[in-house]
């Protein structure tokens, strides 16, 4: 087919290049359509569910509004993971969902579910609503708003703020792609009612009151309309305030017939919300803040230019005085991305034009080859367009040209020398016949060269389909990179087919095509010390197959000690720095503080802006606290630094500057980088250690031990504990009985505290199209103090004013600050962030720290979250990407040559390029990371093209009839060094722009280009040696030679290279069947077999005897009688003293009595494992046993709940705690499945077979015995180890003894006569260089004095730990005796009698139930205790340290 389109084309030349013009002019258009980023949108598939409820303090934030909607969204199809964050009147849910669901299908679920969520909810504690459709790049553009030096005393903060939400936030919303406009500080003006508490008092008058006077004399109707003669009269009422006026002349009553106004009971004037956020910048003190959201999925260059150019068109119209501050946007990111792109692609291509003219030697073939890059970048630009792929930094940055012109280079060399061969023949023929000549030369010199051009190329576009595989954000952000990669590479394999022989038919058709003279002399030069090497090596194939072994094991040594990461950090080119102040601190304070550090930064000449976000803005899609802050530092270029060089080293200064401010910690981080880790994961470090469990007190307290143990791990900095705990509250706890006495009720006594405290809403005031609250609460002089609060008067129904004192018991305490809870469990994090060190061997001494130091207490756990939870997934997709793209490429290489034996030649490139790109990354002090992963894998394609080059010119030359295996290598691999040399310096230099670039974002980058030439070059230099060795090597076997596998066969290989991992499968019933199955097939006890048995096989070994001399000798000076010279045959024995042998026999006894000792002990172990978790899933099977039953009680007394309270005999709080201890009830019932599914596969992995199931017998009865310690294998293993250190200490005693040597001889020579002289010489080898033999028997000595010191020491370790579980063991069965005899009996008379009384209606349904939960919570406390003394039963029985 291949050869039919080159034929087409060579005749449809002008079709050919209409449809490459094509190409191009559609490219254009894309590449002007095409959305541009920098980095990838990596967020996951998430919806925010917020609740905003300013009157709820934390814990009941998380009861009444985050517990409802998780519960609800819990259900939902395709939800992946659930968290929520509940602060003082704020809740955040974060449903994120599968990417296969799209973006607006989970709101519409979500939207349907909202409805059921909001009658669980409370009237008055919230209105659940989705966030902004938007993700991690959505903050586009931020600004504040500033005012000119010579206006800053016509405008207030308020002015500010109400210019922002009336003016430039209206005029922003519509843009396409801009889903919110979200304003950030300043105060929100209000007309506020300041309430006077002794004149209410004095007129008799509540609050509630004033606010439905308030309510009631505000407002507007209509009366439709009456017809007057022909004309018809619409009717309106105005009775809506306009002016302060109006509110204080409101009627609130009559008292002795003369009105009470609003003006005679309050203070009405202009003021603000409460505010749960501020913003502050370049220390001038408060700004007011607007920022950009982009919907999901939209161009952000696009959005970004329309904003801008709205932006320049409202500040025409702003106010005088007042214009836009741009401090933080994204097109600054981009274009700097853009640029490191861009350059990336020109140098890259300027070197591969470079490199391919150089080596081709031939300015007509170099601009040929060349020709392809820009047609197929656009080729794939039109891709990209086609299939919504944006253009950034992973799509184009890594886009080697190298690569893709490789078949181009491979065809365009080959019709070159084809046209130079028959350059003579050719200019004898006519211009016409010429024509003809050279389409027919081109088109055989293409067809020959196209199984190896579209082979190639095809194996490096299925190398990159594993990597389509990859999922979350790895997916996300590589996916794209390997389709344009792809699309790149499908466009160049197209033209090579049809462009570029039309190409060279056309351009090769005048001049000369020899290549030029320095370009001959450069590969002659080259050829000559490759083929006197290649020859060298030919003839020790041996010692050259060993050194590359040699360098294979060194690379997976190296590799096995580098570092792992991620995806190195992107540099934004600015930081944020979050402060860690002291919970509860106020927001004044906060904003003191933070104008402060912005003083401090501002005198740093690196720093451009500094602006602080405090706590929520308007729509609260990022929780925070009013003590918590994100200070963004916009930097100036790096070229105008002068403090450090490196952002790293600036943030140190900045921290040291920062510390002059007492009681403040920092963390510092990036903008997109921040808000990616808060959206993916829900914390905002680089690892977040997860602590979950119920009380928050005991998880603040974990937390903070934590950050104590791991503060001195080097790499780790800003370490910090998430405040959830210690936020001061005024706790007002109500005395029913009084407010009974008095005729009050909660619900009153709530609403006069809101709103004499936290104001409430009366209506609106409307100044034109601007729209203002009334607000109605305490004036300021009375809602300061703790005092205020205890003297608020509440009005009886007959008249009198009670203070709130007499009411209620007010005091001050400290509550929660924060509850984080993931898929319903509460967690605290400890946050840190990483510096100059990989992440994976931070998290390695973490993890190491925490696990010794740290005890947790039951049902408490650790997890580990943040990048390294990323960087766990991408290991673990590429433990499977990077298996099947080898075995993908062995595929398409057998399927190429139809030879299993040129296919695993050819695959011994992947090896040998590894060797290269380890050691590069290891020399240029790089970890591994995931971009490295990608690059390891493109390498693997890449370096399997010299390969098929040099693999094809051999076989070639076979069929010409060049029989000689050496001289035919010789001269194939000469002969192809040059298209060898071309490909794959091309594709190694390709990437050198981003290996050495510093440009933004050539971070992420560098390790992937750093690989793909390490490995090239290791892969060119190892192949162009190695590959003719095994070629040799193989083709000089007789048994393969010439050998193919079928299919059959074929599929069989397949089959073996895959891992069996599933056995016959078995059912045990009992603990022994367990045990059986184990000793039967653990791979581990096996092993310890096999190394037994070594042992033993080893005891012939033991007496060693040199080996015997035979010799001749020739001497002239040794002369018979018959005047000849004798020629002299002996035989000489050297053997050691008897007892050196004998002390090596017992030395190698002892040994195999050792291994003995240790495949008991490990027989042991794996008894013990197997024991310790049969009692386990005993434990758990009965634990769900006993819930089963507790489960089907509380369903019933949900339902019975539910139906009493729509008969109106129970209120809905009741019905609440019914359903949610029902739930609970069913949470319960689930983990504990899940225990019991844990625990059997804990189980088939210690018996290794599969199990279909576990039938879980009841805990046996207790039998106490005496365990006799001489039986603990640990014990002999000490003691077979103490005797064979002192018999190999004799061993090198031994050696001291003179070693004994016989030797016997005779001689003659061959003249007549001649006699036969015989003789014997017996002789002592005395070790006078006795140095080394000192040294060993020394080191001999101390390793035996130190095997005593050990096996004494493990022996009294055994009898303690024996003594202790003994200990144990009787308390718990002390324990286990006393429920026997008392707690058993009064189990089964609550059951009894709690069943007699529900049936004889002495009891509520609820009190039943109550009491069968008593029961069953004595059951499985006597459940847990059985479970942990067979537990230590087990211990006891194979005890070992």
């Amino acid at each position: 087919m291949l050869e039919k389109i080159i034929r087409y084309s060579l005749k449809q030349k002008f079709i050919v290049i209409l449809l490459s013009l094509g190409i191009v002019g559609f490219g254009v258009y894309a590449l002007f359509q095409i959305p541009i980023g920098a980095v990838p949108d990596v967020t996951n598939n998430q919806v925010q569910v917020i609740t905003t409820s300013r009157n709820l303090a934390t814990e009941d934030v998380e009861k009444y509004l985050t517990y409802p909607v998780e519960l609800e969204m819990a259900n939902l199809p395709g939800v992946k993971e659930i968290r929520s964050v509940s602060k003082f009147g704020l809740s955040v849910v974060t449903i994120v969902f599968d990417d296969d669901l799209g973006t607006y299908l989970p709101r519409q679920l979500i939207a349907e579910k909202l409805k059921t969520a909001q009658a669980n909810i409370p009237d008055g504690f919230g209105v659940p609503f989705m966030g902004p459709i938007t993700t991690g790049l959505g903050e586009i553009y931020q600004y504040t708003l500033e005012v000119d030096s010579s206006y800053q005393d016509q405008y207030s903060v308020t002015d500010l703020r109400t210019i922002q939400d009336w003016v430039v936030r209206r005029q922003l919303s519509g843009i396409p792609g801009v889903v919110e406009v979200n304003t950030w500080g300043g105060f929100l003006k209000q007309y506020r009612i300041s309430v006077k508490p002794e004149l209410l008092r004095s007129h008799q008058i509540s609050i509630s009151e004033v606010f439905k006077a308030l309510e009631n004399n505000n407002g507007l109707a209509g009366g439709a309309y009456i017809e007057k003669e022909s004309e018809t009269y619409f009717i309106r009422s105005e009775g809506l305030a306009t002016e302060l006026k109006d509110l204080e002349n409101i009627v609130v009553s009559q008292r002795g017939g003369v009105p009470v106004l609003v003006k005679d009971l309050a203070k009405v004037e202009i003021g603000s919300a409460p505010r749960f956020g501020a913003i502050t910048a370049n220390g001038e003190g408060e700004k007011v803040m607007g920022q950009i959201m982009m919907l999901k999925d939209a161009n952000s260059k696009a959005v970004i230019s329309a904003v801008k150019e709205r932006i320049n068109k409202i500040e025409e119209n702003l106010p005088p005085g007042i214009h836009i501050n741009p401090f933080l946007e994204r097109s600054d990111l981009i274009a700097k991305t853009t640029f490191t792109i861009a350059e990336n692609l020109i140098l890259g291509c300027l070197i591969v034009i470079f490199v391919v003219v150089v080596l081709l030697g031939n300015w007509r073939s170099g601009l040929v080859v060349a020709s392809v890059i820009p047609i197929s970048l656009l080729f794939a630009i039109s891709l990209m367009y086609i299939f919504g792929i944006d253009a950034n930094l992973m799509s184009l940055g890594a886009i080697d040209f190298g690569i893709i012109i490789d078949g181009a280079v491979i065809i365009v060399e080959f019709i070159a020398y084809q046209l130079v061969k028959n350059q003579g023949e050719l200019q004898k023929l006519k211009k016409e016949d010429r024509s003809q000549k050279i389409d027919s030369i081109t088109e055989n010199a293409a067809n020959k060269m196209m199984h190896s051009a579209v082979f190639g190329q095809l194996i490096i576009i299925i190398v990159f389909i594993p990597i389509l595989s990859l999922a979350g954000v790895e997916g996300k952000m590589f996916r794209p990179m390997a389709l344009v990669f792809s699309f790149a590479l499908i466009g160049a394999m197209f033209l090579c087919f049809s462009y570029v022989p039309v190409m060279a038919s056309l351009f090769f058709k005048s001049g000369n095509l020899k290549a030029s003279a320095w370009s001959n002399r450069l590969m002659n030069s080259l050829a000559r010390l490759y083929k006197p090497s290649l020859d060298w090596a030919l003839r020790r194939k041996a010692l050259v197959l060993s050194a590359a072994l040699a360098l294979f094991v060194s690379a997976i040594v190296l590799f096995s000690r580098m570092g792992a990461e991620f995806v190195p950090t992107l540099d934004e080119g600015d930081y944020v720095i979050q402060p860690i102040l002291k919970t509860g601190t106020s927001l004044s304070r906060t904003v003191e503080l933070t104008t402060r550090m912005e003083k401090i930064l501002m005198e740093f000449p690196e720093v451009d802006q500094v602006v602080s976000r405090i706590g929520a803005a308007e729509v609260p899609t990022d929780p925070m606290s009013m003590e918590e802050a994100d200070v963004i530092i916009k930097l100036k270029p790096h070229s105008e630094w002068t403090t450090a060089e490196s952002k790293d080293d600036l943030a140190e200064a900045f921290k040291s500057a920062l510390m002059e401010i007492p009681g403040v910690e920092y963390e510092f981080t990036q903008p997109i980088e921040m808000r990616f880790n808060e959206l993916i994961t829900g914390v905002r470090a680089d690892l977040a250690i997860k602590i979950f469990g119920e009380d928050l007190d005991k998880l603040s307290s974990l937390a903070y031990q934590i950050k104590d143990a791991i503060g001195a791990v080097e790499g780790a900095s800003d370490i910090s504990v998430e405040k959830i705990v210690g936020l001061p509250q005024l706790k007002v706890k109500f005395d029913r009985a009084r407010i009974a006495r008095y005729g009050l009720n909660i619900a009153d006594l709530n609403r006069v505290i809101s709103t004499g405290f936290a104001g409430a809403k009366t209506g609106v005031l409307f100044e034109g199209e601007k729209q203002f609250d009334i607000s109605l609460r305490l004036d300021k002089g009375n809602r300061d103090q703790i005092e205020d609060i205890q003297s608020i008067q509440i009005q009886s129904p007959d008249g009198r004013s009670i203070p709130l004192r007499e009411l209620a018991q007010i005091e001050l305490t400290k509550g929660p600050a924060k509850v984080s809870r993931d898929n319903t469990r509460r967690r605290i994090v400890v946050g840190v962030n990483v510096r100059n060190r990989d992440l994976e061997s931070v998290v390695m001494d973490v993890q190491s720290i925490i696990n010794a130091e740290i005890s947790l207490p039951e049902n408490y756990s650790i997890e580990y979250g943040g990048q390294f939870q990323n960087l766990r997934s991408a290991r673990s997709r590429l433990a499977y990407a990077v298996p099947v793209a080898l075995v993908l490429i062995f595929l398409l290489l057998y399927f190429a040559f139809d030879s299993v034996k040129d296919a695993l030649l050819i695959y011994t490139a992947i090896p040998l390029s590894a060797v290269g790109g380890v050691f590069l990354l290891y020399l240029r002090g790089m970890p591994f990371s995931i971009s490295a992963g990608v690059g390891f894998i493109a390498l693997f394609g890449i370096a399997v093209l010299n390969g098929i080059v040099l693999i094809e010119e051999f076989k070639a030359l076979k069929e010409q009839g060049l029989k000689d295996v050496h001289q035919r290598i010789l001269t194939g691999a000469v002969q192809r060094l040059r298209p060898v040399l071309l490909t794959a310096s091309a594709a190694a230099l390709g990437f050198l722009p981003m290996a050495i670039s510093s440009s933004a974002g050539a971070e992420v980058q560098r390790p992937l280009a750093t690989v793909v030439i390490g490995g090239l070059i290791s892969s060119t230099a190892l192949t162009l040696m190695v590959l003719p060795l095994l070629y040799s090597w193989w083709e000089g076997e007789s048994i393969i030679k010439g050998k193919k596998l079928n299919k059959s066969a074929t599929l069989i290989l397949l089959l073996m290279l895959v891992p069996i991992w599933t056995q016959a499968q078995e059912s045990p019933k009992a603990l022994k069947e367990l045990e059986n199955l184990a000793l039967e097939h653990n791979f581990a006890l096996n092993a310890a077999q096999l190394e037994s048995q070594k042992q033993k096989s080893l005891l012939p070994a033991a007496i060693s005897i040199p080996a015997t001399q035979f010799y001749y000798s020739y001497d002239q000076n040794n002369i018979a009688q018959n005047n000849a010279p004798i020629r002299v045959w002996g035989i000489d024995q050297e053997v050691h003293f008897p007892n050196y042998y004998y002390q090596q026999s017992k030395a190698q006894r002892l040994r195999y009595e050792r291994a003995e000792s240790a495949l008991e002990i490990q027989k042991q172990q794996l008894l013990k494992q197997v024991g310790q978790t049969y009692y386990e899933g005993v434990y758990w099977a009965s634990l769900l046993q006993n819930y089963r039953h507790l489960d089907s009680l509380y369903r019933s007394l949900a339902f019975k709940a539910e139906q009493a309270y729509k008969l109106g005999q129970s209120n809905y709080l009741q019905k609440l705690a019914a359903q949610s201890k029902a739930e609970e009830i069913k949470l319960k019932l689930e983990e504990y499945r899940a225990k019991q599914e844990q625990i059997k596969s804990r189980m088939e992995a210690l018996v290794q077979v599969n199990l279909e199931e576990l039938a879980w017998e009841a805990f046996p009865e207790i039998e106490w015995r005496k365990i006799d310690t001489s039986n603990y294998a640990g014990l002999d293993w000490q003691q077979k180890n103490m005797a064979l250190a002192q018999a190999e200490r004799k061993v090198s005693q031994s050696a001291w003894w003179p070693a004994l040597s016989f030797g016997y001889f005779q001689g003659t020579n061959s003249l007549p006569n001649a006699q036969t002289y015989r003789g014997m010489q017996v002789g002592l080898a005395i070790p006078l260089w006795y140095g080394p033999r000192k040294a060993r028997a020394a080191a001999a000595s101390l390793n035996y004095a130190k095997s005593q010191s050990t096996a004494q020491n493990y022996r009294l370790s055994i009898l303690a730990h024996q003594r202790s579980l003994e200990i144990e063991l009787l308390q718990y069965q002390k324990t286990i005796n006393h429920f026997k005899e008392v707690n058993y009996p009064l189990v089964k008379e609550i059951r009894k009698h709690s069943d007699e009384a529900l049936k004889a209606g002495e009891i509520s349904y609820l009190e039943y139930v109550q009491l069968q939960e008593r029961a069953s919570t004595l059951e499985t406390e006597y459940l847990y205790q059985q479970w942990q003394y067979f537990h230590r039963w087990v211990e006891l029985n194979y005890l070992s340290e």
